[in-house]
């Protein structure tokens, strides 16, 4: 399918999101950042990181292999999280009051985690602006498998290889990418394989020249870092660091897979109303603190200047006009069915009911303009893409 230039989208595609109202002065305490929350929130996950982590380096010196192995699987879970969920809320420049809070955390994040936050921002800016909208939206094209095959299900519980069709930023195919982009601008790859071989990352460093240069510099850089672990961990015979520090992300990503498939899989392209293409589930405590708070993506989509930390706050406000929340498990089985009647009609979409207290969807009349408070993605934005 052809697409326009991303230039041109901006020009043409404008989207009249509905938004559930609040009381004045609702959204601008709920906006509020708090250093307290964020070093609550980016600190706790990352001392979970060092806690397990320390627990695979002590039964490796142990040689208590089957506990190692144990820990190695939760080290993982809690790791897998540092790929693209960690950085995308440090991304929104949402988490912490003070700015370079953000940054540090952000890079050091991004940097365990294998993760690009330059290209993530210009795609994440267009995913937040015309959402699931696929002429200025392709971080997720649906529609999209909610796959439970043996094989992959293997992976997501040992070490996983593939990227999932359909889903631009993925673990599978992360350290090429990363290479490629690295390379490329040497000229030491072949010239049509020099940008990421996908067609947004492609219409991206297009669009954004300047992200693509932070781009390829941090992907050097990622390339440094892990490739000093790996002759670090080689030459002082602590095999175990590159474990820990460098292939921990792709190493039991089951949680990470069932919570992140849930935000759009299955529903609609092309609404203005993100009760309808977006989906927020509930989850215990430790799994939605791993998943920072992210389970209300509806509430995030609509609102997302807001902190995460305060998104569970932001529902009940406006829960009289929200669908209800989905359980994981009730979310799953929303997506297999859906999925087993896209195989027979490819365009079906799902379509979410409503409370009846909920106002209705809009359809083509204009909705009034919203402020800049609401419209807020915080400090996504790259400067190529801020709105003034």
């Amino acid at each position: 399918m052809a697409y326009q230039e991303l230039s041109e989208v901006r020009k043409s595609l404008r989207v009249d999101w509905y938004r559930c109202p609040m009381k004045p002065g609702v959204l601008r305490e709920l906006s509020r950042r708090s250093d307290a929350q964020g070093w609550f929130q980016a600190s706790g996950h990352f001392g979970l990181f060092i806690l397990t982590g320390a627990l695979v380096f002590a039964f490796w010196w142990e040689e208590l292999w089957l506990a190692m192995l144990i820990a190695l699987f939760l080290h993982g879970t809690v790791t897998s999280f540092f790929t693209g969920t960690a950085p995308h809320e440090l991304g929104h420049g949402t988490v912490f009051k003070t700015k370079r809070l953000n940054k540090l955390f952000l890079y050091l994040f991004s940097l365990i985690g294998w993760w690009d936050p330059f290209d993530y921002a210009s795609s994440h800016t267009y995913h937040h602006r015309y959402t699931l909208h696929p002429e200025g939206d392709r971080e997720n094209l649906l529609p999209l498998e909610p796959s439970l095959a043996s094989s992959f299900m293997l992976q997501l519980f040992t070490v996983n290889l593939l990227t999932q069709r359909g889903r631009t930023f993925g673990k599978g195919g992360l350290i090429s990418t990363v290479i490629i982009t690295a390379l490329g601008a040497f000229g030491l790859v072949p010239s049509d394989e020099r940008a990421p071989i996908n067609e947004w990352l492609n219409a991206l460093h297009r669009d954004q020249p300047e992200q693509h240069r932070k781009s390829i510099l941090w992907s050097r850089l990622l390339l440094a870092f892990h490739g000093g672990v790996l002759i670090i961990g080689s030459l002082s015979g602590y095999w175990v660091l590159p474990l820990i520090f460098s292939l921990a992300v792709f190493i039991a990503n089951w949680l990470s897979y069932f919570v992140g498939l849930t935000q759009h899989c299955g529903l609609r392209n092309h609404s203005r109303d993100f009760r309808k293409n977006t989906r927020s589930v509930k989850l215990n405590p430790l799994f939605s603190f791993l998943y920072w708070r992210m389970n209300w993506h509806i509430e995030h989509h609509m609102y997302a200047g807001v902190p995460c930390y305060n998104l569970a706050t932001l529902y009940d406000e406006i829960k009289y006009d929200m669908p209800a929340p989905r359980t994981l498990v009730g979310a799953w089985k929303e997506m297999r069915m859906v999925w087993d009647r896209q195989k027979r009609d490819p365009d079906y979409e799902y379509d979410t009911p409503l409370p009846p207290t909920a106002n209705p969807e809009p359809l083509d009349e204009p909705l009034s303009e919203a402020s800049e408070l609401e419209r807020s993605i915080g400090e996504l934005a790259p400067a190529g893409l801020q709105e003034g």
